[in-house]
């Protein structure tokens, strides 16, 4: 069997890894010319960090992880802990720790793992078509590969999904902008092993330890779609944004470097069911793109890399009962993952401003035991993290 995987974000390389290790000859084509992510990091939980252990990434993953011994809320503009727990409870829980993650690295890793100099750079499809003994996509230079199966993760913006669902879908705004990046650990911010969150007004600024001694930080704040940004002028937007916010977020604002802090426009898509049609299926974003509220989008892809090998090793000769039997194991778990983040999008947005301060109330309360209820929801019910 040939599989031919459209992009080389984390939901194509781990399908492609996945699927190399039960013997299925695969190709994997990228429109990048090379491996700039967007975004500074990824929070891994536990169900996406037992997915790389599952692909024989235990070690490296472990090595490119920060340490999350403890997480708190802060408040933003007074700096007073609100609450502070530690994580031991869900490692025990789930039995896996959860790293976070520079995306670049996580990046870097997955393609090593499948060999850089295998991947198929510059390579932008413009169609892909089912047939009767084969898939085709054609390329921008007109190229064109035939296999098997074709799978796109080709991201939030999908030209696979287009073909799949037969009609064009429009991407919904959550209303948020996240400005990202990394800095040295600086303990005035927070303690080096621990996830710091001010809150407050409907913003949130955090920061979470990563490999290398440095924090992965972001602000989230409210600002309409489209909004011009010139990366020179990140400090000066993001201190208008928190003026008379807590002295740690002060200092986060003035250790950034305006040249690597991305601006990233939040967006999500409606759940959908349908994700094959013939021998082409979507994975990743291009199937369930969701906000990054409950830190579940790059785990839910690695998900579906790992139950759709699980569907091709148990359907070796079918092509279409595997990939049935991909989309039927799926769907439910990647649509309640991404209408749980929309929901505590919301949430931690202000969509009701009543509701987020009694928020901000009960976590004044907080032992640290709903939150952990919480994230254990949403870890378990993957295929290597079944629901109890």
């Amino acid at each position: 069997m040939k599989v031919v995987i459209i992009g080389a974000g984390m939901g194509g390389m781990s399908a492609a890894i996945a699927l190399r290790r039960i013997g299925i000859d695969t190709e994997v084509y990228e429109r990048v010319t090379e491996n700039k992510p967007v975004g500074a990091a990824i929070s891994v939980w536990s169900n996406g960090v037992k997915c790389l252990n599952y692909l024989g990434l235990e070690q490296q993953t472990a090595a490119l992880g920060g340490m999350v011994e403890e997480m708190s809320y802060v408040d933003g503009f007074t700096g007073e802990t609100m609450c502070l727990f530690g994580m031991q409870p869900l490692i025990d829980e789930v039995g896996q720790r959860p790293y976070p993650i520079a995306r670049a690295e996580l990046q870097s890793m997955l393609m090593q793992a499948y060999g850089i100099e295998d991947i198929h750079f510059g390579m932008k499809m413009v169609e892909v078509r089912d047939g009767v003994d084969a898939a085709t996509a054609t390329f921008a230079d007109g190229t064109t590969v035939q296999a098997d199966v074709i799978i796109g993760a080709d991201g939030a913006s999908s030209i696979t999904r287009e073909y799949v669902l037969g009609h064009p879908v429009t991407r919904r705004y959550a209303g948020y902008v996240n400005y990202n990046g990394l800095v040295q650990v600086d303990e005035r911010i927070g303690p080096a092993t621990r996830w710091t969150t001010y809150v407050g007004a409907g913003k949130r600024v955090s920061v979470m330890p990563v490999a290398g001694n440095r924090f992965y930080f972001f602000f989230d704040v409210l600002e309409p779609q489209g909004t011009d940004y010139d990366r020179a002028s990140a400090r000066e937007v993001l201190r208008e944004h928190f003026a008379g916010w807590a002295p740690g977020v002060q200092a986060l604002i003035d250790g950034l470097d305006p040249l690597t802090t991305n601006r990233v426009e939040i967006l999500d898509l409606d759940p959908f069911h349908t994700w094959v049609k013939g021998r082409v299926a979507v994975l990743g974003d291009a199937a369930h793109n969701t906000t990054p509220d409950i830190g579940q989008g790059g785990c839910s892809a690695m998900e579906d890399a790992i139950a759709l090998q699980w569907a091709l090793r148990d359907h070796p000769d079918d092509v279409h009962a595997a990939l049935a039997a991909y989309q039927g194991s799926r769907t439910e778990r990647a649509a309640d993952l991404v209408l749980r983040a929309r929901k505590r999008c919301d949430l931690m947005h202000a969509k009701d401003p009543q509701t987020t301060e009694q928020w901000y109330a009960d976590l004044r309360n907080e032992d640290g035991s709903n939150v952990i209820r919480g994230i254990v929801g949403n870890i378990l019910g993957g295929p290597l993290t079944p629901a109890p």
